[in-house]
């Protein structure tokens, strides 16, 4: 009882009028998405050490019913690309295989393991098919482009630095066979040196993936040279290290010319799952999402905050969305008719969130 009461003081904090379904979803220029890791909305939403998120998600709009779709966190990365998990299950690489020995397939023998990788249609197709410009921004992937499943690594060390800052179960564009395949993926998957050169450049492309490292996203590590503050068991100051990093990047986007330009832009800020136990009484999933279901089981509760450059705020939407609803508001923001895999899931639940980004021109 007295979990639920914390709850219900937290979201009242973020009480706004009932909001009236708007007519059509505006187009945007940009949509530019972080995504940290492994928090229920209630370690967020409402915790001191979490200012930064707490003033976002106050100022501008905040999702209350959000959800992701699977444990552990390659799926969810996947289904905001392509609209399904396409049966993996695990963190295993892309190359990976059933039965493979490669280094990173340590789940390769499991019963019902699939190829992780993915020829299916993503959001990367979409927006080539229009000449809408795409990047990944991965803190310290080892290089552009990159294919190592993390680094640093026990085989590649880096002194002083713990390993696994950069994870490729984070990077759900290198599942998909179409960016294994692209000669130009070198310019496409990048750190976050490119990312501050293009926020100063005002050349950040239409679609921005921002995932920063496993110290500053939330997931923590555990090891040789890790920080206090990234320390699996030190949860109130990996949020607050996060926290502070999301003020710091958000601040720069927000400042910068071609957020501040006349065509409308939006950031999103969300989870690829909980951590992994949610309340008593909370559901795991929504919109088509089955318990017991290995490939879409839902992944819990998560906070996700929307910022536009033009329109009203402090708008709180308790409508139920999960990553899918992200994929299909994406596609509905750059006028792409197709929705893709459980985006199409309308008669699921699966909808665009179009009262948070109503707000544009």
């Amino acid at each position: 009882m007295l979990r639920h009461l914390a709850i219900a003081t937290t979201l009242a904090v973020f009480t706004a009028p009932a909001i009236a379904a708007p007519a059509a979803m505006p187009r945007y220029a940009h949509i530019f998405v972080i995504i940290e890791e492994n928090h229920n909305f209630d370690h967020i939403i409402g915790a001191r050490v979490a200012a930064n998120f707490n003033r976002l998600a106050k100022q501008y709009s905040l999702a209350t019913n959000f959800y992701a779709e699977s444990h552990p966190s390659a799926p969810d990365y996947i289904a905001i690309l392509g609209g399904d998990t396409f049966g993996v299950r695990d963190d295993d690489a892309p190359y990976c295989r059933p039965k493979s020995t490669r280094a990173g397939c340590e789940n390769s023998g499991d019963e019902g393991y699939v190829d992780h990788t993915i020829a299916a249609r993503s959001l990367v197709d979409q927006l080539n098919e229009r000449a809408l410009t795409w990047k990944g921004y991965f803190e310290d992937i080892p290089s552009p482009g990159s294919d190592a499943d993390r680094w640093p690594s026990s085989h590649a060390p880096v002194a002083g630095q713990p390993n696994g800052l950069y994870a490729v179960k984070h990077n759900g564009f290198m599942y998909f066979k179409s960016v294994q395949d692209d000669p130009r993926r070198a310019e496409k998957l990048v750190g976050f040196d490119a990312l501050e050169r293009d926020i100063a450049a005002g050349a950040l492309p239409n679609y921005a993936h921002i995932v920063p490292n496993q110290c500053n996203d939330m997931h923590g590590l555990r090891g040789e040279n890790v920080p206090e503050d990234c320390d699996k068991g030190n949860d109130p100051a990996m949020i607050a290290r996060a926290d502070r990093q999301l003020g710091e990047l958000v601040g720069k986007i927000l400042a910068s010319k071609q957020w501040n330009g006349p065509e409308n832009n939006a950031l999103v800020i969300t989870f690829d799952e909980d951590a992994g136990w949610r309340l008593d009484g909370h559901a795991a999933g929504c919109c088509g999402s089955v318990a017991g279901d290995p490939n879409n089981p839902g992944g819990g509760w998560i906070p996700t905050i929307v910022i536009t450059n033009h329109g009203p705020r402090g708008i709180v939407d308790g409508a139920p969305y999960n990553h899918y609803s992200l994929l299909r508001t994406t596609e509905d923001a750059f006028g792409i008719a197709e929705h893709l895999g459980h985006a199409a899931d309308e008669a699921k639940g699966v909808v665009a969130m179009t009262p948070l980004f109503a707000a544009g021109k």
